[in-house]
């Protein structure tokens, strides 16, 4: 077993992967029209589908939205320049969380939350 990808549910597709796009400089791998997209990794996918999407598979779940309280996780993006893709991010339209900080084992991380109101960690490499 390993681990493949997460996947987001969203309401808009489309919106989502240019925010990935303009805020954090990843490029999509693809959009379907049934409502699944994905973004190019190295490795682990980051996917989204349509909460339509997700109501046909027979999910029921709290959709996430910036407007609510965040949902207990986040997603890590790996960057040499936490600094510069803090601003890149907020700039694109994140929500700040917590500006670059250095961690007393030497990742600098910082937090935003995305368009769907989704934690990102931005962070150095371990």
């Amino acid at each position: 077993m390993k681990f493949g990808y997460t996947i987001l549910y969203v309401n808009n597709i489309e919106e989502t992967i240019l925010f990935y796009e303009n805020a954090f400089g990843l490029e999509r791998s693809f959009i379907h029209e049934s409502g699944y997209a994905e973004l190019k990794s190295e490795s682990t996918k980051l996917a989204f589908a349509s909460i339509e999407l997700a109501k046909s598979n027979g999910l029921n779940f709290e959709p996430s939205a910036i407007s609510k309280l965040s949902f207990g996780f986040e997603i890590g993006l790996v960057t040499d320049d936490v600094s510069k893709s803090f601003e890149k991010a907020v700039n694109a339209g994140a929500t700040p969380l917590t500006k670059p900080i250095q961690k007393p084992w030497g990742q600098t991380i910082a937090y935003v939350r995305d368009i769907n109101g989704f934690i990102l960690e931005i962070c150095s490499p371990i």
